[in-house]
């Protein structure tokens, strides 16, 4: 019987299907996120602008992020850093423009319920391992799992320090966005070719065997 990752179901999947599995679970998250906060009563002078705080402490901390991303891939073998072609595929043929969108829905909804939500009721390191495990294709890969436990352990840092819920959703989206312009321009990720690409009718093949 063959072993059913979650890279396995993801090429049996168009790229359209997955990325709309993912506004659909984005959407859940901020559903979520809207249903907790109800109940405990979220202050919304938590989302401000703060010009100095979102672009020194959100797109500062996204950059030094994303350049140590860059000496990883470098310095690490490939298949630790490998989450089965997922981002791969969501971003390789995406335009600039919908790369935009889709990093900003996710960094909106997945800081709106984990650190705008979750975080005040779990605390900061219950919250952080929470958004990790979700990250399921991170389970198995060590280095994956344990960047993912740091990066939201950052985010509920930043959230904490400023009080401030633009703060970590700026840091998080600048991260995904440009992490995703990379793969989309295939600076970044390895072995590209090995994952299916879409066909002109919305299936996939295999490139390679």
């Amino acid at each position: 019987m063959k072993n059913w990752d979650q890279a396995q179901l993801i090429r049996q999947m168009s790229d359209r299907e997955l990325r709309i599995n993912i506004y659909f679970s984005q959407f859940l998250f901020f559903t979520a996120g809207i249903a907790v906060m109800w109940f405990t009563h979220f202050d919304l002078t938590r989302l401000r602008w703060e010009s100095f705080n979102i672009i020194v402490f959100g797109a500062g901390t996204a950059i030094g992020v994303v350049l140590i991303n860059l000496l990883l891939h470098k310095w690490l073998p490939k298949g630790s850093l490998d989450d089965g072609g997922i981002n791969v595929r969501i971003f390789r043929s995406m335009p600039v423009w919908h790369i935009a969108v889709l990093t900003a829905v996710i960094s909106f909804s997945e800081e709106w319920l984990f650190r705008g939500a979750v975080q005040p009721l779990l605390g900061l390191s219950l919250t952080s391992l929470l958004f990790a495990v979700l990250h399921v294709r991170y389970i198995k890969k060590p280095v994956l799992f344990t960047a993912a436990v740091l990066l939201s352990f950052l985010l509920g840092y930043l959230y904490e320090y400023t009080g401030n819920l633009l703060v970590p959703m700026t840091a998080h989206f600048f991260i995904d966005f440009l992490l995703g312009l990379l793969i989309s321009k295939g600076w970044l990720s390895a072995h590209i070719e090995s994952y299916p690409l879409e066909d002109n009718g919305g299936g996939t093949h295999e490139e390679h065997e």
